[in-house]
């Protein structure tokens, strides 16, 4: 049964890959059961099977799970074979990406060597840091710099950017402080095993003390005599933030009457950034009071972040250039803190010079590229409106992109149900394949091959990627028009947004299913699917029918229909209630007595980073979605309005899952 949907999908699929997947339906069922082999690990089905596949469209992809498989017992001779078989393709590098990962783990620096230079992707850090481990070992090239931007950017603790560090602390490259900074951000992503890997380069005979400040952080801060000692106060920065993890404001009080006066001026502005930011993500009142106990100079991007948020939340404008302004460049450039830094500088009581430098970060963040940019083109008094379309594309510009063999590969193998493969490979082909990626032109031009084989998602990425033109409705492209708008209007929903959730949830995709369950276009949950069914009167639902287009279209507006009814018509509140459950934005409202907030300000303040953005994108999908079903100028900020707490006579619909 499953096998003959296969074929009914392949035989629906356009006309750019239907003609070979008919003629390959048997070597098809072979790729789908090498696919499972690969994840399950059995090298041995793999090698079975390959032999089948010759021939086939997919067949690097075969023989790519095949190699990499054993790759632990491949000879040089077999990888050296694979690369000159499949050259120029994402296979080719990607089996590369894996054969430097191993090579580097043996240290085998000569093979490492030869094969690094033809790495096209160069988008694996710990390739990189393998790199550059090698090079410090053998050359005794200094990299210090590159070296702690990747470690640092890396959570945990892997093999090759630790050897990287390790290197360059042996060379006097990297020093005692370089690494506890790792060490704290690692305790800070709870990374423990991490934290211990690297507490154990610089203070092997801590680890028993170490055990004691990561299970036990209030023990130690409270029973342990506080000292200048570097190695003591170290600990006490790690024991801190643990601390603040689970009880800032206790955290907060030991660290002001015990240990403040013995921590380095870095190091009680780490403390207090990683206390402060704890208390942001609880939305306390008092996170910004603990923020101020130290400079911002001493502290991360993420604290100054959290810094800036809770500034925002109390309206502390000079808290928040403050904040902005220490970032690193990096940081700083996003359009968040773009935009925010400007808001500030236009704030009463600024300079006209400030004013001018606001106005111009607004000129030249201002587009209908995101969220920030929507609000400062708002902000210049400018509409938000369709920008002008690309001049169409060439016969010859589809041609390239159709004759393009990667984003045939890609193509095929989605329509085939190999759709982690097939993005990956698109993803190679329009980004990684040649430096820089493709040029503008023949991103519109991939992208309209996605469209026209209904691929929506890998359409909409691709196309969001151009630098200098857009073209809004590959952007944002209206599948489903008649059925979306007919049941939006039906229940009294605005279709553009429908639309924006639908276009974050799933991009499109039928068959999309998340990681916790979600289900079809708009990502509907099991339990959530039964208990709205009942709601809107569909009597006969069965949970297989999430999946049915229309089914799932019903299901997911009724379902935001008595969301955003329950959250008063506030779409940021109903779209942060549809991401993370309604309970949650109930308490992210605040308490009464709370002043409202600018509903920008309060979804930059959502403490779940997925759905922070989630709100953010649905909010901007919206409001361009409106402008194209209408034709008409649209406010985002008309959209955001104000968000406050609920009112002690507000009825809420607390059965609401």
């Amino acid at each position: 049964m499953q096998f003959k949907m296969i074929l009914t999908l392949i035989g629906l699929s356009g006309a750019l890959v239907a003609p070979l997947v008919h003629a390959q339906s048997f070597t098809d069922s072979v790729l789908l059961e090498m696919q499972q082999a690969f994840r399950k690990g059995d090298a041995d089905r793999l090698t079975q099977l390959l032999p089948q596949t010759t021939g086939h469209m997919l067949q690097p992809w075969a023989a790519y799970w095949a190699l990499s498989a054993r790759l632990d017992s491949a000879t040089p001779e077999e990888v050296a074979n694979f690369f000159k078989q499949y050259r120029g393709t994402y296979q080719e590098d990607r089996l590369r990406n894996d054969w430097l990962l191993l090579l580097g783990k043996r240290r085998d620096w000569a093979a490492f060597a030869g094969v690094a230079n033809d790495f096209r992707m160069n988008d694996d850090r710990e390739v990189r840091c393998y790199t550059l481990a090698m090079e410090s070992i053998l050359a005794k090239v200094d990299s210090a710099d590159e070296v702690k931007a990747q470690w640092y950017a890396q959570k945990d603790a892997a093999d090759g950017c630790t050897l990287a560090a390790q290197s360059h602390l042996a060379a006097g490259q990297l020093l005692d402080t370089d690494l506890w900074r790792k060490a704290r951000l690692t305790t800070e992503a709870r990374q423990l095993s991490s934290t211990r890997l690297v507490v154990d380069l610089i203070a092997p005979e801590a680890a028993a003390t170490l055990a004691e400040v990561l299970k036990q952080p209030e023990r130690f801060l409270l029973k342990r005599t506080p000292s200048s000692q570097r190695q003591t106060q170290e600990l006490a920065v790690l024991a801190l933030i643990r601390w603040a993890n689970s009880d800032p404001d206790s955290a907060a009080q030991a660290l002001s009457e015990r240990w403040s006066r013995q921590l380095s001026r870095e190091q009680r502005a780490w403390a207090w950034g990683a206390i402060g930011k704890q208390a942001a993500l609880k939305l306390s009142d008092s996170a910004l009071l603990y923020f101020q106990n130290a400079s911002p100079k001493g502290m991360s991007d993420d604290h100054l972040a959290w810094r800036a948020r809770a500034a925002l939340r109390k309206h502390q404008w000079q808290d928040a250039l403050d904040s902005i302004n220490a970032m690193s460049a990096d940081a700083a450039s996003d359009s968040t803190w773009v935009y925010w830094r400007a808001r500030a500088l236009l704030q009463p009581g600024r300079t006209d010079t400030e004013r001018v430098e606001a106005r111009q970060s607004m000129q030249g963040l201002a587009s209908v590229r995101g969220f920030y940019p929507m609000l400062a083109q708002e902000e210049l008094g400018l509409p938000i409106t369709p920008p002008a379309a690309p001049e169409p594309l060439t016969a010859q510009e589809k041609q390239r992109a159709n004759a393009n063999p990667g984003l045939q590969r890609a193509l095929a193998a989605i329509t085939l149900g190999l759709r982690s493969e097939g993005v990956r490979e698109w993803n190679y082909s329009t980004n990684l394949h040649l430096p820089g990626g493709m040029n503008d032109r023949e991103l519109l031009a991939a992208a309209d091959l996605a469209c026209q084989n209904a691929v929506w998602d890998r359409c909409i990425n691709t196309s969001e990627r151009t630098r200098s033109v857009i073209d809004i409705a590959q952007r944002f492209p209206m599948p489903y028009r008649q059925q979306v708008v007919a049941q939006s209007q039906a229940i009294g929903l605005d279709p553009a947004y429908v639309y924006g959730l639908i276009r974050q949830e799933s991009r499109f995709i039928m068959d999309a299913r998340s990681g916790v369950g979600a289900s079809g276009l708009m990502q509907v949950m099991p339990a959530t699917a039964r208990w709205t069914a009942k709601k809107i009167g569909m009597t006969d639902f069965k949970p297989y029918q999430i999946n049915d287009r229309d089914t799932n279209i019903a299901i997911g507006t009724g379902y935001l229909k008595l969301v955003l009814d329950d959250f008063a018509g506030s779409m940021p509140l109903a779209a942060a209630a549809y991401n993370a459950g309604p309970g949650r934005p109930r308490v992210w409202r605040g308490q009464a007595g709370d002043p409202s907030l600018e509903a920008a300000i309060w979804a930059e303040n959502i403490p779940f980073t997925e759905t922070r953005d989630y709100v953010k994108k649905v909010l901007a999908n919206t409001t361009v979605y409106a402008a194209l079903i209408t034709g008409k100028t649209q406010s985002l900020k008309g959209r955001l309005g104000q968000v406050g707490p609920l009112g002690l006579d507000t009825l809420t619909n607390r059965d609401l899952p």
